[in-house]
């Protein structure tokens, strides 16, 4: 996998070069800093800072790479590009000193066609075509067949035939494959190459990450079928719409936490987040799998995927704040990997502690919370004058003070169940 932002060409580079020195200037004025976070609770301003200066670290990287690359020095370009085949073509025509437009006159192409090709890091590009750029550049690579059987991935076909078969209902029922072809040994050779080819795309499943811990989730057929789907769907979405995520913009934060308070609430955020160049897609969980949320990249574009496993209002602003919290605290520190998280889990690493603190004060600012009578409330009022001076729906402090008196027989009528699937799993509209 590529490591950081990879920069191909001089308008990326001067495009990099501005981004650093935006970043630059706000993490060096206090004042500026400020104006840019203007409205977020003090809980929440130092893991934005934090993740800012990895954000300027890796674009200052990414930019020392391909300046020195220009200048004959390919030492950074090569450890960057790693072993992705597509990057490498990319960090060899850098490295051969040809620009888009002079490659594609010596392959008879349009420029368009390498930009494009280049732009999808070459994964779709046909094995003759891909031969064909790479005999240009000079690139002659060398199979070995001796790796390791457990460094790469393989399906496993000794799976439990009833989770098997659990997985193939779930996806006849949610249009995940062909409905019209009645054969499970068709679906499970359709399931089988889905998630295949995002193992290949998106990286060794071995990696991901629950709340829980660090674990092997190489066979987990549920998550990785539903983390398939999920990117498949978000992909459709990125090509047709081309979101743009800019680490540095945060001002939107705020105005996402005020519509909890709208009934249709789930749906402007979906739009908001978009508007902000992350892809929100609600994917009902299949069986079994206990997940809320995940937040992963589907190449630069950050995801989230929402299960909707809880339907009340309280969990949803919960699960999509703490997931928006992986994408603005740990862009170039975990989410390439993935984050996919039940919140029923107690135990939690620092990640996910991070995120939860992020999503809390943004709810619910520790020092507002820390002396509210509402925190001991046994009636609705104190709870919902709190809720009107935050500007946010009381459904979501009912539901803190559940969770943290661990007595979830109180106020169970005020959590808003039954209101949020219908909204984002029954609505078929995309995002505009």
């Amino acid at each position: 996998m590529v490591r950081g932002a990879f920069i191909s060409t001089d308008r990326q580079a001067r495009d990099a070069e501005d981004a650093i020195a935006e970043l630059e200037r706000a993490l060096t004025s206090e004042q500026i800093f400020k104006s840019l976070m203007e409205g977020l609770p003090q809980g929440v301003l130092q893991g934005v800072r934090r993740s800012l200066t990895t954000e300027l670290s890796e674009l200052q990287l990414s930019l020392k790479s391909y300046i020195q690359a220009r200048t004959g020095d390919f030492t950074l370009l090569r450890k960057q590009a790693g072993n992705d085949l597509g990057t490498y073509l990319i960090a060899a025509r850098i490295i051969k000193g040809l620009s888009q437009k002079e490659l594609a006159r010596k392959l008879g192409l349009r420029e368009q066609a390498i930009q494009r090709w280049e732009s999808e890091r070459y994964r779709s590009i046909s094995l003759f075509n891909y031969q064909k750029v790479a005999r240009t550049l000079g690139v002659h690579w060398q199979v070995n067949d001796s790796a390791a059987a457990d460094a790469v991935w393989h399906p496993a076909y000794d799976i439990n035939r009833s989770d098997l078969s659990k997985v193939v209902r779930h996806a006849r029922r949610h249009a995940w494959i062909d409905i019209s072809d009645t054969s499970d040994e068709n679906a499970i050779s359709t399931l089988v190459r889905y998630v295949g080819d995002h193992v290949n795309r998106y990286g060794t499943p071995s990696l991901l990450r629950t709340g829980l811990n660090v674990g092997d989730c190489s066979q987990d057929w549920s998550l990785l079928s539903w983390k398939a789907q999920v990117t498949r769907r978000a992909e459709a979405l990125i090509a047709s719409s081309k979101p743009r995520y800019y680490p540095l913009n945060v001002s939107w934060l705020m105005e996402l936490v005020r519509l909890s308070v709208l009934a249709d609430g789930p749906l402007r955020a979906r739009q908001l987040l978009h508007d902000n160049g992350i892809v929100l897609i609600a994917e009902p969980q299949i069986p079994g799998m206990n997940v809320d949320g995940a937040a992963f990249l589907v190449d630069s574009t950050p995801v989230i995927g929402l299960t909707l496993l809880r339907d009340s209002i309280d969990n949803f602003w919960f699960t999509l704040l703490h997931e928006v919290g992986h994408v603005i605290l740990h862009y170039r520190t975990g989410l390439s990997s993935g984050f996919f998280d039940n919140f029923e889990s107690q135990e939690v690493d620092e990640f996910e502690n991070e995120a939860n603190q992020f999503a809390g004060n943004l709810l619910i600012p520790d020092e507002i919370w820390s002396r509210t009578p509402a925190r001991i409330a046994k009636n609705a009022e104190p709870v919902e004058k709190l809720a009107t001076q935050l500007r946010i729906n009381p459904a979501i402090i009912f539901g803190r003070i559940r969770m943290e008196r661990e007595d979830y027989s109180i106020f169970s009528n005020k959590i808003g169940r039954g209101t949020v699937r219908k909204l984002l799993l029954d609505d078929s509209s995309e995002v505009i």
